[in-house]
């Protein structure tokens, strides 16, 4: 069963609109305490207390299963509003108001008390099956007088359906988009409803950062390993769809050229880096084998002939390998599966101790997972907001230092300093 799809509870969603949720720092030692932790490190037990699906090796000291930390700042988590509609991507208009896509397809404006504009009209039609429908959303740098918008949605095509990349203009009512293309297809089409990836970046040069997913089943899944298919990938292209220059496979002859890197499950995390300007993803292992990755143009970050999960079934993953020469190995991964989404870095002063820290959304983890990270190494883990019982699908740093998070159930969240 495909983590990422919504899962039955008997538990009761507790309504907890504007709870706060103040957090002390302690120093109890972690169990084993034989590497003393850097300064901004962990000093707690791990927050993963679950045993892994598997009983692979780490290739690394802090690879999984680092040290916790604990927000010492007082902060609370406020809930904005309930009024979303599998709500899926999130990214901030110049004013600091939420432009939000949903999942069946519309996009909405949410401004920061929470009022939920009308559906925006104009969009080009998604397959809201299964994972698919309208995922990740950006707006041009320059949208305060252009108005563009770029989106990737799940496309419906005669052969099957695809990650695709469109772009418009938000109207000047703000109720429609104008002049909707499609600027970009990950092919090949197939006829499946998951692994889109979807995430969706605008780099300092101005192109278009995309992540696909390999679709899925065992028939796609070697796809990730090609550098001839735009499944399982990160792609680079610019704002008119056309490979981006500098792109490692430019010039090859058995490479598509808007590729940037290949060997990918399902990328739905897309992030840089506010001091390298690094570009980092997170995606979904199997059972086991979510991993946060560093970008590097050109690499193979190993799905499938690599993993640190299992098949859902139960059975080993193609060999059964965790290393393998040539392949990249996660800066972290977590098992069992907490199905990272959306996620950000923080780079705002309002919260000091977060400066440069990775949050991530969680699906089946059920939380916004905090990294600490020094010298491209996870030092530091931290679950907020795990006693809302929501599944975090997005997070966004907004224009005021808050980070805002939106989940499948319909909430937007606000959270910062007390």
């Amino acid at each position: 069963m495909q983590h990422d799809k919504l899962h039955k509870t008997g538990s009761v969603l507790l309504f907890m609109a504007g709870i706060s949720l103040a957090v002390g720092a302690c120093g109890q030692n972690v169990a084993d305490n034989s590497k003393t932790p850097s300064k901004a490190g962990g000093s707690l037990a791990p927050v993963e207390t679950k045993a892994p699906n598997s009983n692979y090796t780490p290739a690394f000291s802090g690879q999984t299963r680092v040290a916790g930390v604990k927000t010492a700042t007082p902060f609370e988590g406020k809930v904005l509003t309930e009024a979303l509609k599998s709500p899926w991507g999130i990214t901030s208009l110049p004013d600091g108001r939420l432009l939000v896509t949903e999942k069946e397809g519309t996009m909405r404006i949410v401004t920061s008390a929470g009022q939920v504009s009308e559906p925006i009209t104009g969009l080009p039609k998604v397959n809201p099956a299964g994972q698919g429908g309208l995922l990740g959303v950006r707006v041009d740098p320059e949208f305060a007088s252009n108005r563009m918008v770029y989106w990737v949605f799940s496309e419906p095509l005669p052969d099957g359906n695809l990650t695709a990349v469109a772009k418009g203009k938000l109207s000047a009512d703000e109720k429609t988009i104008e002049g909707a293309t499609v600027i970009y297809r990950a092919t090949p089409a197939y006829k499946g409803t998951l692994h889109y990836g979807g995430r969706i970046l605008i780099d300092k040069a101005g192109n278009l950062i995309i992540s696909t997913g390999e679709r899925s089943d065992l028939v796609t899944r070697p796809q990730a390993q090609s550098t001839n298919s735009g499944l399982g990938k990160v792609i680079r292209i610019t704002k008119e769809g056309k490979p981006a220059s500098g792109n490692p496979f430019a010039g090859q002859a058995d490479a598509r050229p808007e590729l940037y890197s290949y060997g990918h499950r399902n990328v739905q995390s897309l992030a840089f880096h506010p001091v390298t300007g690094d570009l980092w993803e997170g995606e979904f292992g199997p059972r086991g084998g979510d991993e946060i990755n560093r970008v590097e143009p050109g690499k193979n970050y190993g799905w499938p002939v690599i993993t640190y999960g299992i098949e859902y079934s139960g059975k080993k993953v193609g060999e059964a390998i965790q290393q393998k020469e040539g392949l990249q190995q996660p800066v972290y991964y977590w098992d069992p599966s907490v199905s990272p989404s959306g996620m950000t870095f923080y780079s705002s002063d309002a919260m000091p101790e977060w400066k440069n820290n990775l949050f991530v959304g969680t699906l089946s983890g059920m939380h916004i997972a905090r990294l600490v990270i020094e010298n491209n190494k996870v030092v530091g883990e931290e679950r907020l907001l795990a006693d809302e019982y929501q599944r975090f699908r997005d997070v966004t740093q907004g224009n005021d230092g808050a980070l805002y998070a939106v989940t499948d159930q319909g909430r937007l969240y606000r959270i910062a300093k007390k």
